[in-house]
């Protein structure tokens, strides 16, 4: 999966790795910025879409779709697509043109407005990546976590650089019997959440 990256989509993510580690130094107001994860977090995404059971793949949060694209690795090897969400014109504008530059069209199902609205219509999650805003990661966490399918995954992006405002979602989340949860102490903090089948 990592071996083989197609030049299009390293060639993508170079150019997003470039302009978020400018967007943080050269003064660019904070919600203009991509605030995009980083390369290691992207490979662990990676592997656990990879391994997630059958389902949809989902995306709360697009950017500039760098994240995306690393998922669309594993969807691609495991013959599946991913639907994503952003809710900012411009971000939305900017990840279609990484979508159509990186060739990955066909894998990518881009969704412009809130995911909230979305997600009604959303069931059998397999695996969920949720890098919205952090005031709305509760209201994410109460519409996902009934919709995974059994051995399904919530991972939750920036909960030990943002503690201050997901701490109570990752407490929440460890006292959930719904769910397995860890914190795992890459890039800027992720909450892994696995759906316990419902007859144990």
């Amino acid at each position: 999966m990592f071996h083989n990256i197609k030049p299009e989509i390293l060639a993508r993510m170079k150019w997003l790795e470039e302009k978020d580690s400018k967007d943080r130094t050269d003064g660019t107001p904070r919600s203009e910025r991509l605030r995009q994860i980083p390369k290691e977090t992207g490979k662990f995404l990676a592997l656990l879409a990879a391994n997630s059971p059958e389902g949809n793949i989902i995306e709360i949060g697009t950017s500039a779709g760098y994240s995306t694209l690393w998922l669309a690795l594993a969807c691609e090897k495991t013959n599946r697509d991913i639907t994503t969400f952003e809710v900012l014109d411009d971000k939305y504008h900017l990840a279609r043109e990484t979508f159509q530059f990186a060739g990955v069209e066909n894998i990518v199902n881009l969704k412009h407005g809130d995911a909230i609205e979305y997600l009604q219509n959303i069931n059998n999650i397999a695996f969920c990546f949720l890098d919205a805003e952090k005031e709305d990661y509760d209201r994410f966490y109460d519409s996902v976590i009934p919709r995974l399918v059994p051995g399904g995954l919530l991972i939750a992006d920036n909960v030990i650089s943002h503690v201050e405002t997901l701490g109570a979602v990752v407490d929440k989340a460890n006292a959930d019997e719904r769910v397995d949860s860890v914190v795992v102490p890459i890039g800027k903090g992720e909450l892994v959440c696995r759906r316990v089948p419902s007859d144990l």
